[in-house]
């Protein structure tokens, strides 16, 4: 199932890149058109808004670590394509029931977590499946390119979908997006390798297959160091993006446009580093490029509350293309060393436990960045979330990655 080369030459990725391309768009206009849903057709309040936003990441929480467990006892791309077409089929309930006028406030929400729940096992698949089909020789490669696709679905999805709400209409967008992940799992279904027989547990309980993820990622120094550096990161660059709005729009006064303009700089960033990362990582070596590019990078993070609204605006845009740039990079960087380092049997739950604690704290650093914006101002709040952010990197310089170049040999 593996290849030498370039992965422009593998067939079978390219569906798996495409494939993921597609599910990354669906996933990030699904986000937008469900609020705008809600909004504009359901009259939501913002507390409903917010239970609606809630359930379009709770589900990693409820079902991360057995997800995991569960996706090692699977072919991950059977799972993936079943996961496509379960989306599929939720979001075209919305779409039916919005024509139809008797659209409610409980389906959509309903819809919205179990779509959160499929995304959940499809992300922990293909996450494990990159390893299976194109071998640990070529993960960096396939790793950057999976990682170019996701930074320019983050940039543009979200605009592409409000775009597609204001001239489809909501339910039409919701459609469109249902049609979307049917055309994800057509191109995970042209995918020709076959996939080698899961490993089964035995006799062993699902509470011991979560314990075994959760004793890899804890118990082995530099997986541990790199689950804390990156929920410490998290954590407040949730805390960032949470006051970003509030400190430009109101303690600055730009426009809504100039506000959207600035903070498109991370995306910018975010897209060169997907690009350039696989040079980085490959000319400084995976270990060492998961600190220094936090290291170097994560600093100009203090840009953005030294900002006033006359030149010093450049400042903020040049820290937040700055951060976006070096978050892809480590990015790329520690997802290629946890993959190579990890068991083949084990990568689903490594992953799974993974993404649960570095994503579990993202939800308190809004609600702590709302708190002090509300002691103190935004800008305060900037000042607290860019500090934490430039020490996160302490977790890898005080590990052994700190005297790594590349993943040690077994």
């Amino acid at each position: 199932m593996t290849t030498t080369g370039s992965l422009k030459e593998h067939s079978d990725f390219r569906m798996l890149w495409a494939g993921n391309a597609v599910s990354q768009f669906g996933t990030r206009i699904g986000g937008v058109a469900a609020p705008l849903l809600a909004v504009g057709v359901l009259a939501a309040s913002p507390f409903e808004v917010g239970l609606l936003n809630a359930a379009q990441t709770v589900g990693l929480l409820l079902i991360g670590l057995p997800a995991g467990a569960w996706v090692d006892r699977m072919r991950k791309r059977g799972l993936m394509i079943s996961m496509d077409l379960c989306r599929a089929a939720l979001l075209a309930t919305i779409a039916v029931a919005g024509w139809a006028g008797v659209l409610t406030l409980a389906q959509l929400l309903v819809v919205t977590l179990a779509v959160g729940v499929a995304t959940v096992f499809f992300d922990v698949a293909h996450l494990a499946y990159l390893p299976v089909l194109v071998g640990r020789d070529q993960l960096l490669e396939g790793n950057a390119k999976l990682q170019t696709s996701q930074s320019v679905a983050t940039t543009a999805g979200p605009a592409l979908g409000g775009w597609a709400v204001a001239v489809l209409g909501a339910a039409n967008t919701m459609l469109a997006t249902s049609i979307g992940f049917v055309v994800s799992a057509s191109q995970l279904n042209r995918i020709t390798s076959v996939e080698p027989t899961p490993q089964q547990p035995g006799t062993r309980h699902l509470l011991g297959e979560i314990g075994e993820g959760l004793r890899l990622v804890f118990g082995v120094p530099t997986l541990r160091a790199i689950a804390c550096c990156t929920a410490t990161a998290n954590l407040f660059l949730t805390f960032l993006v949470t006051l970003n709005v509030l400190f430009l729009n109101r303690e600055l006064s730009l426009s809504t446009g100039a506000t959207g303009l600035v903070l498109a700089a991370s995306g910018v960033g975010g897209f060169l580093g997907a690009v350039t990362g696989r040079a980085v990582v490959s000319a400084v070596g995976r270990a060492r490029s998961s600190w220094l590019s936090l290291l170097l990078t994560q600093p100009f993070a203090l840009l953005l509350p030294m900002t006033r609204p006359d030149w010093r605006i450049g400042l903020f845009v040049v820290g937040w293309f700055v951060v976006g740039f070096g978050s892809t990079v480590y990015n790329i960087a520690q997802v290629t060393f946890r993959q190579a380092v990890c068991p083949d049997r084990l990568l689903g739950r490594m992953n799974a436990s993974n993404r649960v604690v570095v994503w579990g704290t993202m939800p308190l650093g809004g609600v702590l960045a709302g708190l002090v914006a509300e002691a103190a101002d935004a800008r305060t709040g900037l000042w607290v979330g860019s500090t934490g952010l430039s020490l996160a990197v302490l977790w890898l310089l005080l590990s052994p990655l700190r005297t790594l170049e590349d993943v040690p040999t077994p």
